[in-house]
This record gives C-alpha cells, sequence and structure tokens, in this order.
C-alpha cells in the first residue's frame, strides 16, 4: 500500500491551527490575553525560522488542557472548529485527500500540533490515522504537558519509523506533501516529496532539487 503523507497547517489548511487555538482562546477570555498573546506570537515566529523550542511551546500550550475539564475542553473545541477550522479548510486540499483516496493509497496526516487540536480536524478531513505531538493523559484527564517524542523536525522521522514498524508498511512509492523547511528531514527520506505553497527556504531548496512545487490556495 502507497502512503500519502499530508502536513496539515499551511498545507490541508490556510493557517495554522496551533497558534490559531492560542488566539481563540485569547479572543474568548479564557487565558490572559495580553501575555498569552505576545509568547504564542513569538513561539509561532520561531517556529517559522526554524528554531522553535517545541518541548517548552507545547508545555505551554497543552498548560490550559491540564487545568480545564474534559466536557468544557470538548466544548471549546467544537467552537474552534465551527468558527475558525472549517473557514480556512482547503477545497483543493480535500480534492488532493479524495485523489490519494481513490487511488487507493493509506492517507496519513502527520503534524507537530498536538492531537488535542488536530485530531476533530484529521476526522473532519477523513483522514484515520493521525501522526501528532502527544498530550500527557492521567486518570482521564490530560495532565498540561507534552508526552513522548513531539512529532517535528527530525522527531517526526522519528514518530513516522515508529508507525511503520508496527504497521509493515514501508515509504517506497510514497508522497509527502509539506509547506514548511521544517518538514525537510521527513521530505528527504519520502519517496515524492512535493512542496505546497512553501516558506521561502521550502521553496529554494524544492527548486534546487527539482521538486514539485503546489498550490492548494
Amino acid at each position: 500500500m502507497r502512503l500519502a503523507l499530508f502536513d496539515l497547517d499551511n498545507t490541508l489548511l490556510a493557517g495554522d491551527s496551533d497558534h490559531s487555538w492560542g488566539e481563540f482562546l485569547c479572543q474568548r477570555g479564557l487565558v490572559d490575553a495580553a501575555e498569552y498573546q505576545a509568547r504564542n506570537d513569538a513561539f509561532y515566529a520561531d517556529y517559522c525560522a526554524g528554531k522553535l523550542d517545541v518541548v517548552a511551546y507545547q508545555n505551554f500550550s497543552q498548560a490550559i488542557l491540564g487545568r480545564t475539564d474534559m466536557a468544557r475542553l470538548a466544548q471549546w473545541h467544537h467552537e474552534f472548529m465551527a468558527e475558525v477550522i472549517e473557514p480556512i479548510i482547503l477545497a483543493k486540499g480535500e480534492a488532493l485527500l479524495a485523489e490519494h483516496r481513490d487511488a487507493g493509497d493509506k492517507l496519513v496526516i502527520i503534524t507537530a500540533t498536538n492531537r488535542f487540536v488536530t485530531g476533530p480536524i484529521a476526522e473532519r478531513l477523513g483522514v484515520d490515522t493521525l501522526l501528532a505531538t502527544e498530550c500527557g493523559m492521567q486518570d482521564g484527564r490530560y495532565t498540561g504537558q507534552i508526552t513522548g517524542t513531539p512529532c517535528y523536525q527530525d522527531g517526526k522521522v522519528t514518530r513516522l519509523n515508529q508507525w511503520l514498524a508496527e504497521t509493515g508498511l514501508s515509504l517506497e512509492g510514497s508522497y509527502f506533501y509539506s509547506d514548511s523547511r521544517n518538514d525537510l528531514p521527513l521530505l528527504q527520506v519520502a519517496a515524492n516529496p512535493v512542496a505546497v505553497d512553501p516558506d521561502d527556504v521550502l521553496r529554494g531548496i524544492a527548486n534546487e532539487r527539482g521538486w514539485p512545487v503546489i498550490s492548494l490556495r
């Protein structure tokens, strides 16, 4: 079975779900807006520059999960999906997913964003397999801290290789679609790397290496 791997943020979505979740919390008054927004924006700038401290960021962004009950989190995320995510789902992204699905490929979303944020998005896109940064759980609640290997930069390759070992699948003939320089480690091992609306660094590397560059916008 051929794999079709997809980054999520700024690839299948016209925006970043992780950063947008932080903005949603600020707009709803669920956090100290001024302080949270400043830190959220600073982390996002580091991400765009390829120098994010992913553990520090995840512990920052997951903290609210640890101090909020599950029912309330589910309600917030339901509203987040309707108000923020649905408008940025790219029709061309859904069409590309459908193209690979119809070809019999195994669809996988692989994202640095945590599973709390991205699980419902993957479900909405009809993708059963999600490799995401994991949220710690204890006694049926979030701990508010990251657990396991972050699904970011080289960690994406680590997490994917773990999943391949568990499933017996391989990267033979695989596709990987991404917008970000942060995904170069995985783009370099996929059989068919594709740059999607790429940042400047990825666009330059894709052009040098002859990788396809496409737009889903």
